[in-house]
């Protein structure tokens, strides 16, 4: 029997050949070679298989057509299905590594730190559109909530988006087809519950950040990202509000949907039953003046009153 491949990098494609031939290629420079590279494709026409076929005498690549497009999230679990490494590399097609000791540099973090099954670095967002680049660092005071609680994700995405992460095989763990605006976090939280993770400060992938992006359309997407939240507040347990990182970010998404009343939960798309705790926070901002919650400090000094008077609402 073959030794198993160290490393699968999944890439989910859907017709843009331009972009994933830049994210083929930032592969092929990489000093790590023990690898396998496997596409899913979603795409209407053969554009991206003829791409992968060129790539088949430089490096392990298998090219697989999905019959019926699975779409996203599901097409980034069907490359992980397929893949055969100890660890998993999800790579978009917009996406690329940063220079040639990408891999190393994950692998590294790896040898240094046996235990940890989640490993994720440091990224640089380039405007596919503009060129504009802005490098991207995870805070350490807010690496140290994420080890105490990975719920506090709802806070801020501080591990960033798929590309730049690097994790162990784990077939009880996949990414949530109920979800678009949330999905990585979910997967992350889903993943921390029995894992730890190890933070690579070095900028090691290119993210492409465009305008067509499903994140974009769902931003104050009020239909997308109010049953979202919902949904995945569910799965991790209303407990969590009590956690401040949390709950705060339960008030800024009440304050930037422009939520004030609980109507409005069921006009975008939310129709069970909601915590008391959240309705005490929507009630609380809706006696607040709009341009007074536009105010950062003033609208964080609201919050933690607000916090401190209805905490005892979390089991509720």
């Amino acid at each position: 029997m073959a030794e198993q491949v160290f490393l699968s990098i999944c890439i989910p494609a859907y017709k843009r050949a331009d972009y994933l031939k830049r994210l083929l290629d930032s592969i092929l420079i990489q000093s790590f070679r023990d690898f396998e590279v496997i596409v899913t494709d979603d795409s209407p026409d053969g554009s991206v298989e003829t791409l992968c076929l060129e790539y088949k005498e430089k490096y392990p690549i298998q090219y697989f057509r999905n019959i019926k497009p699975l779409g996203a999230p599901e097409n980034w679990n069907e490359g992980i299905r397929r893949a055969a490494g100890q660890w998993i590399k999800l790579m978009h097609d917009d996406d690329w590594f940063g220079d040639e000791h990408s891999l190393n540099c994950f692998l590294d973090e790896i040898r240094a730190n046996p235990s940890a099954s989640f490993i994720f670095c440091a990224y640089r967002n380039i405007h596919l559109e503009t060129g504009g680049k802005k490098e991207i660092f995870a805070p350490k005071w807010r690496r140290r909530m994420l080890e105490r609680n990975p719920v506090t994700l709802f806070s801020k995405n501080i591990i960033g988006p798929p590309s730049a992460v690097l994790h162990r095989r784990n077939s009880n763990v996949s990414y949530d087809v109920h979800l678009k605006w949330l999905v990585d976090i979910d997967f992350y939280v889903q993943f921390l519950a029995n894992s730890k993770s190890r933070y690579c400060s070095r900028v090691l992938v290119n993210i492409g950040v465009g305008e067509q992006q499903v994140t974009r359309a769902s931003f104050r997407n009020r239909p997308i990202e109010i049953p979202e939240n919902f949904y995945l507040l569910n799965k991790v347990g209303v407990e969590n509000l009590s956690n401040i990182l949390v709950y705060d970010a339960w008030w800024r998404l009440i304050r930037n949907l422009g939520i004030r009343k609980s109507e409005d939960i069921a006009a975008s798309g939310y129709n069970s039953a909601i915590p008391l705790i959240i309705l005490s926070m929507i009630n609380f901002q809706a006696k607040l003046p709009v341009s007074l919650l536009r105010i950062g400090l003033a609208s964080k000094v609201c919050m933690s009153i607000c916090y401190v008077i209805h905490i005892n609402k979390i089991k509720s």
